[in-house]
């Protein structure tokens, strides 16, 4: 896949990335005759941190990425000078590109070890075995039945898919449903609940807030009702601590068959050996220790992943073929746009809209992104613009029962305006809403802003959706990107085009739960896409992505009077320990050294000789290399890798010299000196190659 950029598309002032020489900054793109020729040509003016640089069109089309990719413009014209320089990129030098082949080749590499990392979990996803579900169960087009819509062609797709998943497949499933708010998605998700209690067991619905998870748990109720047999139980922080201990041990005793909850199902006292089917609904909601335990789940259990804007990581994983997509695009026959107005905050605005919405009997959604300093202004702003108007407040710091009560007494139209935080994001489903007003709307990130519009809509009325922010000199350059993307993807189904808008505006590097920094910020978002894809490529690969590894002991370390014997003798307790640590790994190995050194200070040369040594045989060990010789100007390493294996640990060496001093031919590598060198030298080289070497260790799945 390739992440080139049109000269024609440039803005003069972005940034862009030449494969070849590095970061610069577009200038211009002019017609000129070349010298000896006659008709004119394109050429692209480039500046960089020694001058600039003038090439052909044409060659820029296959060499020219963008940096920041779309959001690069609005620094030009919309940041603050201080800002700006903040966060633009440092030029890269025509006349030394050294510095620029060094970021290139961490970049590929990162590149390589983040899909190595997805790859470790598919595969062990895909070692995972559970018998299959049985396509024959009577009831299911009884409980079928009971969907009271006629379902879309999506939908019927994504219903054969999940069976497919279930019914056809020993690998545990792990699908993303993505698709709008009211496509049908929970009907998806409800039979693929029915296939696994009807095979006996266990299911979990997770969802991010309290009021999204008693709604799910109330859907789930009322579908289920012709089945007694089947028993559905809430875990949430709106019970007290007798009711939650209760239903804590109706799922470990194996008696509530469907657990919806918050967090709280992934708690440390919840038994997950019965456990069949886990549905996750809205993960961007979740944090970081909650991901990471259904990351867990993954290989062990079915995963279905419900989602209108799946976060950047899942929809990568999704687009990359780790992860299996249905996407649900089109619109029920009773759905209606919402009209989405994204305008500078304005009281008469606010008024309208509010007054429009009350006098053809509906409520209103007015969302602010803080709690305090918000809060209470906003209320009486409220009641002087519309007299006479009833408000609840929601938010997450309620306390349980208020909060219930709250939704309980808005929900049956006791109140008009529901002014709250975006605690109704997810899935909160009340069809007298029709207009959502969400202020100060920068605020927020792409996927919320996107939920929160899916808030309104759900009846036969023209919902209104006010996007609300402060002129457009006050927004960074990020929200206004969004806020640009939130306009061109408003039609009904559009969900997944806004992720990818969102991916590319917070970068590739966010894949990752990371910010665009590190790796991904020395290449530029386009490069690093481009890098991270043909990593993807080459997973078909077995030998290029696994590397045999050695014990220790299976090491031979041919030492030429490397250490005296004296030395040995004298500090034998040491290396024996040191050697105890090594056998395990080289962390134990480092933390023993770290530990030593603390206890008695810096070694003396001897010992440092014999602990070099140590990690020379561990990290040979890592790399598959079982046998090490000197002779003479030469350092020999009898390896288990391939030439392919040695190509990506090659590009991983940070000095030049060692590189060019490394070969490798028939499992042979060989570190070359101009002269004889002295042994406590050679041992330095050797150990400073295979730290080296090791550098690239990560690009690998790695098996002894």
């Amino acid at each position: 896949m390739s992440y080139n950029v049109d000269p024609e598309k440039l803005i003069s002032g972005e940034y862009i990335v030449h494969k070849k020489v590095g970061i610069g900054q577009f200038v211009s793109l002019k017609e000129e005759v070349p010298e000896g020729g006659k008709s004119p040509q394109k050429y692209v003016y480039l500046r960089y941190a020694d001058g600039m640089a003038k090439l052909p069109a044409k060659q820029a089309r296959r060499l020219l990425y963008r940096y920041f990719r779309h959001s690069s413009f609005f620094f030009v014209f919309f940041s603050s000078p201080g800002e700006s320089v903040k966060r633009y990129p440092a030029l890269s030098k025509l006349n030394d590109r050294s510095q620029w082949e060094k970021r290139r080749t961490e970049g590929s590499l990162d590149a390589q070890r983040r899909v190595v990392k997805m790859i470790d979990v598919y595969i062990r996803r895909l070692k995972q075995k559970r018998p299959v579900y049985s396509k024959d169960v009577p009831a299911m087009s009884k409980f079928a039945g009971k969907f009271p819509y006629t379902p879309t062609p999506d939908q019927i797709k994504a219903f054969l898919d999940v069976e497919r998943d279930l019914t056809d497949a020993e690998t545990p499933m792990d699908r993303l449903i993505c698709g709008d708010v009211g496509f049908g998605k929970t009907e998806v998700a409800m039979r693929a609940i029915f296939y696994a209690v009807s095979a006996k067991k266990q299911v979990m619905v997770l969802a991010p807030t309290t009021v999204l998870a008693k709604q799910h748990h109330e859907s789930i109720k009322e579908r289920f009702a012709n089945f007694p047999d089947i028993k559905v139980a809430l875990l949430s922080r709106f019970q007290n601590n007798v009711d939650r201990r209760a239903v804590i041990a109706g799922i470990n005793d194996g008696v509530v068959n469907i657990a919806v909850g918050t967090h709280s199902l992934l708690g440390n006292n919840i038994q997950y050996e019965k456990v069949g089917l886990l549905v996750v609904d809205e993960e961007q909601r979740f944090g970081v220790a909650q991901k990471e335990k259904i990351s867990t789940l993954k290989t062990t259990v079915d995963i279905l992943t419900l989602s209108a804007t799946p976060i950047p990581r899942t929809l990568h994983m999704a687009l990359s073929g780790f992860r299996d997509a249905s996407l649900m695009t089109t619109p029920p026959p009773e759905r209606r746009p919402i009209k989405t107005h994204v305008c500078v905050y304005s009281q008469d605005m606010v008024k309208d809209a509010i007054k429009a919405e009350l006098d053809r009997q509906g409520q209103v959604f007015y969302v602010v992104p803080r709690i305090q300093g918000n809060m209470e202004s906003t209320e009486k702003k409220l009641k002087l613009l519309v007299p006479g108007v009833q408000v609840s407040i929601a938010h997450g710091k309620k306390c349980a029962t208020e909060l219930e009560a709250t939704m309980t007494k808005f929900t049956e139209k006791g109140t008009s305006i529901l002014l709250c935080t975006n605690i109704i994001e997810s899935g909160l489903d009340i069809p007298t809403v029709n207009t959502i007003i969400v202020e100060n709307v920068q605020m927020f990130g792409l996927a919320q802003i996107y939920q929160l519009r899916g808030r309104v809509g759900r009846a036969d009325k023209v919902a209104h959706a006010y996007m609300l922010h402060p002129p457009k000199d006050f927004l960074s350059s990020d929200a206004l990107e969004r806020l640009s993307a939130l306009e061109d993807c408003c039609a009904l189904g559009q969900g997944f085009q806004l992720a990818e808008r969102d991916m590319a505006i917070r970068g590739i590097g966010s894949i990752f739960g990371e910010k665009q920094s590190g790796e991904f910020s020395k290449v530029g978002v386009d490069l690093y896409a481009e890098m991270l894809f043909e990593a993807i490529s080459k997973v078909n690969s077995a030998q290029y992505h696994s590397l045999p590894q050695l014990e220790y002991e299976d090491v031979q370390v041919k030492r030429h009077m490397w250490i005296s014997i004296l030395s040995s003798m004298q500090w034998e307790a040491v290396t024996d320990s040191a050697e105890e640590a090594a056998k395990k790994g080289i962390k134990d190995l480092v933390r023993f050294t770290e530990n030593l050194r603390s206890e008695r200070g810096k070694e003396p040369p001897p010992l440092e000789a014999l602990l070099k040594t140590i990690y020379a045989k561990r990290m040979a060990a890592d790399l598959g290399i079982h046998h090490i010789q000197t002779r003479g100007k030469q350092i020999t390493m009898l390896t288990n890798m391939n030439a392919d294996a040695f190509q990506v640990l090659h590009c991983s060496m940070a000095s030049p010299p060692l590189k060019s001093s490394l070969s490798f031919s028939n499992g042979r590598l060989e570190l070359h000196s101009l002269v004889e060198l002295p042994s406590e030298f050679q041992l330095e080289r050797l150990f400073q190659c295979l730290a080296e070497l090791r550098r690239g260790l990560a690009s690998f799945l790695t098996y002894r």
